[in-house]
């Protein structure tokens, strides 16, 4: 049944990209209808209720590179946005006693690391100069199309940062370690490749950087939001709504409709069908082309370079009710400010994380998992209004497919079992004060947001999967091989986490192509 109304643009998807690219379509005076399958929008970005007064964010926990453009454009704190800054930024405790706080300054960062090594203290302020220069690189691409090596080489031609460069495209993460420090605590503290696993790996760097762009975040964008990630998708509805947007909710789209090669509307699963001039895609690449778009509408080729993207990346979401904190005092004495909990590391050393890695990648749930704990009501007690606390962990790194064949009950209890336990060695009071529990696997992840095999970057943010390889070579500035058809979702440039990058950029290339007729 199609409906007789036809939209300027139709956004599949009202995760936060969809949201901005759909608010900043519309304030160009575009016709602009977003479709969410889910009962409320945010995709990946949201906060839900997992037990009577024990609210948590389920999937996204911290904001810190939410694009500064895009909060004053969309006036997001007009709009109910704001935000619980952090300090300390995180909380490193090991097993033998000895913890790292890291700080904003890097004289209190220092004089933490100074107590494991002198060497290393010293070594921090160049440390994080270097990182910054390496992520400033990156950074200067954020909200533009995506850059061409050419292009890059180009820009920094002639100055210092030619070998930063180099570094960053062709570095491992293990190797900037090794430079600057002795100690493999503090290198464990400081250690983090995620989408590429392997810290040894050359270009592992280019991957691991991705989180200091958070340098360039302004403080008060940086921290725990209030009200849980879906702070931000909430206050991003209401803007996209006062600028015009139609927003439906339980409305899953089955296919996209093509007429002649050219996107021409999208059928929902209750048959319904609704036109459009374009169509933008936040749900990810596979889902978008190997589930909606009829395989006779694409080249074999195209098809066969989707199927080979790689979404190897994988990640548990534990979460928590607590009816009191976590016991750290053994790190911190008796009387300890709470807020020195909401950001926790557990990665004991480089070996452990190696190891996390490994086992993941060879199927098998590890024993050595690195563990981002996060307490957001030690800050955010709107989560839980009855009192108590909830806990978040996010995992590195879990199987995307366990030995054995397909994620079960059992294997998720397994999971959640072992994070259990390798926390009650830094907090030996954690199962007393656990008042109930949840480990997504990445099946479940699949299965809650949408996301192929649970890749909460839609695809793995690695090299020949970033920049202007990002999602293909030949398809990285938001288009696609169906006319009227674009991406605007994590697996474009630049890539994942909570930044609204790729929703602002492919709204622009939209306009851009709109002008061009």
């Amino acid at each position: 049944m199609m409906i007789d109304e036809e939209w300027d643009a139709v956004v599949i998807g009202g995760g936060h990209n969809g949201l901005v690219a759909s608010w900043y379509l519309a304030h160009a005076g575009l016709k602009v209808l977003v479709l969410e399958r889910r009962d409320f929008v945010g995709g990946a970005v949201i906060t839900e209720e997992l037990w009577p007064g024990f609210s948590a964010p389920t999937c996204s926990y911290l904001c810190y590179l939410l694009q500064a453009k895009i909060i004053e454009d969309m006036d997001l704190r007009e709009h109910g946005f704001d935000v619980h800054q952090l300090s300390p930024h995180s909380f490193h405790p090991f097993p033998n006693g000895r913890s790292i706080r890291n700080w904003d300054d890097n004289e209190r960062t220092a004089a933490e690391v100074a107590r494991i090594s002198a060497h290393d203290a010293a070594a921090v302020p160049a440390y994080r100069a270097l990182r910054e220069r390496i992520a400033a690189l990156f950074y200067r691409w954020f909200l533009t199309p995506p850059p061409s090596l050419a292009e890059m080489t180009a820009a920094v031609a002639g100055t210092a940062d030619e070998a930063v460069l180099e570094r960053l495209l062709f570095g491992s993460v293990s190797g900037l370690l090794d430079e600057f420090f002795e100690s493999d605590e503090v290198k464990a503290a400081y250690s983090g490749a995620w989408d590429a696993g392997d810290l040894d790996a050359p270009g592992s760097l280019l991957s691991g950087i991705y989180p200091s762009i958070s340098i360039f975040t302004p403080d008060e964008n940086y921290g725990i939001v209030v009200g849980g990630m879906g702070g931000i998708t909430k206050a991003m509805r209401r803007s996209v709504e006062a600028e015009g947007v139609t927003v439906r909710t339980n409305a899953t789209v089955e296919e996209i409709l093509i007429e002649n090669g050219r996107a021409i509307g999208v059928r929902l699963e209750n048959g319904e069908e609704i036109s459009a001039q374009l169509i933008l895609s936040n749900a990810d690449i596979k889902r978008t082309f190997l589930r909606m778009v009829p395989r006779d509408a694409l080249p074999a080729s195209f098809i066969r370079q989707v199927e080979g993207l790689q979404t190897n990346a994988a990640y548990f979401k534990f979460h928590a009710a607590l009816d009191d904190l976590p016991d750290f005092s053994a790190y911190f004495g008796s009387d300890y400010d709470p807020h020195m909990l909401a950001q926790i590391k557990i990665c004991p050393s480089l070996d452990s994380y190696r190891k996390a890695w490994d086992d993941a990648s060879h199927g098998r749930i590890t024993d050595s998992p690195v563990m981002s704990v996060q307490i957001p009501t030690v800050y955010d007690r709107t989560l839980v209004p009855n009192g108590g606390h909830v806990m978040s962990i996010w995992v590195q790194y879990a199987p995307v497919h366990p030995n054995g064949g397909d994620w079960t009950d059992e294997l998720a209890h397994e999971a959640g079992e072992m994070l259990i336990d390798t926390l009650a060695q830094y907090a030996p009071n954690i199962r007393d004060v656990i008042r109930d529990w949840v480990c997504f696997t990445p099946a479940d992840i699949e299965h809650r947001v949408g996301m192929t095999d649970g890749n909460i970057r839609h695809i793995d943010q690695i090299a020949g999967q970033l920049l202007n390889q990002r999602p293909l070579p030949g398809w990285s500035d938001y288009h696609t091989p169906i006319e009227n058809l674009y991406l605007c979702g994590a697996d474009t440039h630049p890539g994942g986490e909570v930044t609204g990058a790729p929703g602002h950029n492919a709204a622009h290339a939209v306009l851009k192509a709109l002008a061009a007729v």
